[in-house]
């Protein structure tokens, strides 16, 4: 973010751990993130649910979905778009992994297409169900 400045995100995973977490919540903190869009997969749900506290200080809005990507996308207030596309889980391990980075505008709108569609189309949108449920308990108070 250093480099690009002000940013939208977009960020894949399967699962996410409190320590990338952290890492987040204090770039989100700095003021470098507009806004971040958190998409992880149905089968992590028992650990999202855990840290949902925390992502909810973190995340504008988080998504489960059946999601193995590892996809973050930088869209830059000055124009910028940044695309990497990683086989690391968001979460701390030990092995080798790999990255791509890319600057490309076509290959930034071919993933953001991509991470849209998953979205829109094909997960249930966390953020909404937690609230609903919320305002449901207030509700009955």
């Amino acid at each position: 973010m250093g480099q690009v400045g002000k940013a939208e995100i977009w960020q894949t995973s399967f699962s996410i751990s409190e320590e990338f977490l952290r890492r987040l919540f204090f770039i989100e903190k700095s003021g470098n993130i507009s806004a971040f869009n958190l998409v992880l997969d149905h089968k992590a749900t028992n650990k999202t649910l855990k840290l949902w506290a925390f992502i909810t200080q973190t995340m504008k809005r988080t998504y489960l979905a059946d999601n193995h990507s590892k996809i973050l996308l930088v869209q830059a207030e000055s124009g910028e778009q940044i695309s990497v596309v990683t086989s690391q889980n968001l979460t701390r391990g030990n092995r080798h992994e790999s990255t791509f980075i890319s600057t490309s505008p076509d290959i930034f709108n071919t993933l953001h297409t991509s991470v849209m569609d998953l979205i829109k189309n094909h997960s249930v949108p966390l953020t909404d169900l937690f609230q609903q449920r919320i305002n449901a308990a207030g509700a009955n108070n």
